[in-house]
C-alpha cells in the first residue's frame, strides 16, 4: 500500500462521489440546494445583504418557521453569511458566501428559465391532464 497525503487522499475520495448514490453527500447537497426556498433566497441575496424582515418580503410565501430553517440550513452548507448587529431590536443580517456566489449564476438561470418557460409548462399540463381525462 502507498502512502498519500491528504490533498491525494480529498482527490480520491472527490472522484468517488456519486449523487446517483443514496449514501452519497453530494446527494445530500442537491437536495438541500434543489429546495424552492433556497433558490428563491440565494436569489433575493443577489444584490447584497438583507434583513430577515427583507427576505420574509421579498420571498412571498414563505412562513417564519420555513424561513428561519431554510436560513440555517444555507448558514450550516456555507451558502450564507449570518451576522447580528446589537441595536434594539436587534438586527440580523445575512449575506451571499463566496460558496453561495459561486452557486447563484446557476440557481438565477433556473429561475429565469422558470419564468420565461411557464406558459409553454402549463400548456404542456393542460395537454397531458386532457389525455389522461380521456383515459
Amino acid at each position: 500500500m502507498t502512502t498519500q497525503t491528504a490533498a491525494q487522499r480529498r482527490q480520491e475520495a472527490r472522484a468517488e462521489y456519486d449523487a446517483f448514490l443514496a449514501a452519497c453527500p453530494a446527494r445530500n447537497l442537491l437536495v438541500t440546494i434543489s429546495d424552492k426556498w433556497v433558490s428563491l433566497l440565494l436569489t433575493a441575496l443577489a444584490d447584497g445583504p438583507r434583513r430577515y424582515s427583507d427576505l420574509s418580503r421579498v420571498v412571498a410565501g414563505v412562513s417564519q418557521k420555513m424561513l428561519t430553517q431554510t436560513l440555517r440550513s444555507m448558514e450550516r452548507d456555507g451558502l450564507v453569511s449570518r451576522t447580528v448587529t446589537a441595536s434594539v431590536p436587534v438586527r440580523v443580517d445575512y449575506a451571499l458566501t463566496d460558496l453561495g456566489g459561486d452557486l447563484l449564476p446557476l440557481m438565477r438561470a433556473i429561475k429565469d428559465w422558470a419564468e420565461s418557460h411557464i406558459e409553454q409548462v402549463e400548456a404542456a399540463r393542460a395537454a397531458y391532464d386532457a389525455r389522461a381525462a380521456e383515459s
